[in-house]
């Protein structure tokens, strides 16, 4: 017995071949039971229990299109640029959607199915960009996809025909997307279901009369309130699209690249410089004060002065370390130390990092000293002014005033100015040679570098 008054009927008999479930719903919310199924790998036969008077939809679910494991790795949200930090994901393609979840080991394409985890993320491809890049990240097989939000992934695969598949996919995806749902129509295609409404007629007395007279006034309101909503997400894409690009404000000098997080390149052609200027004006300040401070850079700064001096340097605001505010040298050298941290790739290249790795394991100490030199010189060029800078700044700290060995800065500066990519194997290891390559750097920093 449903909500009409009617008892169960055999509507219809439907066969429907699909990979998700399938859910029936009535437009009054009627309880609608399944009274036989047959068995099937994936038709179901059903016969619904329902309301004659009531119109009945089939809800399926969109088609999964692509399943399987990738690398991936945001790298702007909002047209603001972020650090590269690549995981493996397992990444679904469903209707306009691409999800992400956590990379199930044991999983296959073939073997996966949805609802048996929440994704850590979804990017919607309605209005996205896709292009293949090489200079984005020294891993090959990488393309970028943008959003019309401004947030940018880089997407890889170390087997070629997979990351290609998936590009192939992608782009038709996107493309369909913009000829069958472009982004004006939104709101119709957030409420446009799957299948087809199908109208069940009743016996046509006067409680049918009046329910239709019902059912027909909430149809005509709610097709005004999703003209409505059509009509402002019009107006709001034309606004939208009048906005000047980020680009073109960056030219104008209305809105530029913070210094932390700033590409060491990009940062030094913004001022015109082959070293960064904050970097210049911390050695120095640290070199008239801080010759005779135990531990100079080994001790840490208080973290909230610190992230003060950061916002006061993002912020293009004049700044003079000399001030008193910054009397504590350490909170100088805990900035210093913050910005080689946080550029998005490490002073050594992300591939030139195992090349240095390898070159400390060399057992003849002449050898090793050769190969580090001409490692060094196939450094970018404002990669290799800023590590001659660098290096020559922290050897005359080498005193015994305060206690910073060759070994410690070694310690402290070694994650700093050499990372790997993506950590693999054992991590203590891995510092341990990070830490011999500043070492011996600093040890023949006259030999491995140009005279200034």
């Amino acid at each position: 017995m449903c909500a009409g008054g009617q008892t169960s009927v055999c509507v219809r008999a439907i066969v429907v071949c699909v990979t998700f479930p399938v859910m029936f719903v009535c437009s009054v919310g009627c309880h609608l039971s399944l009274t036989h199924v047959i068995t099937c790998p994936h038709a179901f036969l059903l016969r619904i229990s329902t309301c004659p008077r009531h119109v009945l939809s089939l809800v399926i679910p969109p088609e999964l299109e692509k399943a399987g494991p990738l690398n991936k790795t945001k790298v702007a949200e909002g047209g603001r640029k972020l650090r590269k930090n690549w995981s493996s994901s397992w990444v679904v393609l469903v209707g306009n959607s691409l999800m992400f979840f956590k990379d199930p080991k044991a999983q296959t394409p073939t073997s996966w199915k949805p609802g048996h985890s929440k994704p850590e993320s979804s990017i919607d491809l309605r209005g996205a960009q896709l292009h293949w890049v090489n200079d984005m990240s020294s891993r090959k097989n990488v393309f970028w996809l943008r959003t019309v939000t401004g947030n940018e992934f880089l997407l890889q695969s170390d087997t070629e025909t997979v990351i290609r598949e998936w590009f192939s996919t992608l782009h038709g995806v996107i493309e369909r997307l913009e000829r069958e749902n472009p982004i004006d129509n939104i709101s119709l295609y957030s409420l446009r279901r799957s299948g087809s409404n199908e109208l069940l007629d009743g016996s046509g007395d006067e409680d049918d009369t009046r329910w239709n007279r019902k059912a027909s006034l909430t149809r005509s309101v709610s097709n005004v309130e999703n003209s409505e909503k059509k009509r402002v997400k019009s107006r709001l894409k034309r606004l939208i699209q009048k906005r000047p690009p980020l680009q073109a404000l960056q030219e104008k000098g209305l809105i530029k690249d913070q210094v932390f997080g700033c590409r060491l390149d990009a940062l030094c052609q913004r001022e015109k410089t082959m070293v960064p200027k904050f970097v210049r004006m911390c050695a120095e300040a640290v070199e008239s004060r801080g010759l005779d401070c135990d531990g100079i850079y080994r001790v840490s700064g208080n973290i909230g002065t610190i992230q003060k001096l950061r916002f006061i340097v993002d912020h293009e605001e004049k700044l003079n370390l000399d001030d008193s505010q910054w009397e504590d040298i350490h909170v100088i050298t805990g900035a210093l130390k913050m910005f080689f941290r946080e550029l998005p790739e490490p002073l050594v290249p992300y591939d030139l990092f195992d090349d240095f790795v390898e070159s400390v394991k060399i057992p003849d100490y002449q050898e090793r000293v050769k190969r580090i030199k001409w490692l060094i010189d196939q450094l970018p060029e404002i990669n290799y002014h800023t590590m001659r800078f660098m290096f020559r700044h922290l050897r005359s700290k080498v005193v015994e005033l305060n206690r910073m060995s060759v070994q410690n800065i070694g310690i402290v500066f070694g994650p700093t100015l050499l990372r790997p990519e993506k950590d693999f194997g054992n991590i203590a290891v891995s510092m341990v040679y990070q830490n011999q390559v500043v070492e011996l750097i600093l040890s023949e920093c006259e030999q491995l570098f140009e005279p200034q």
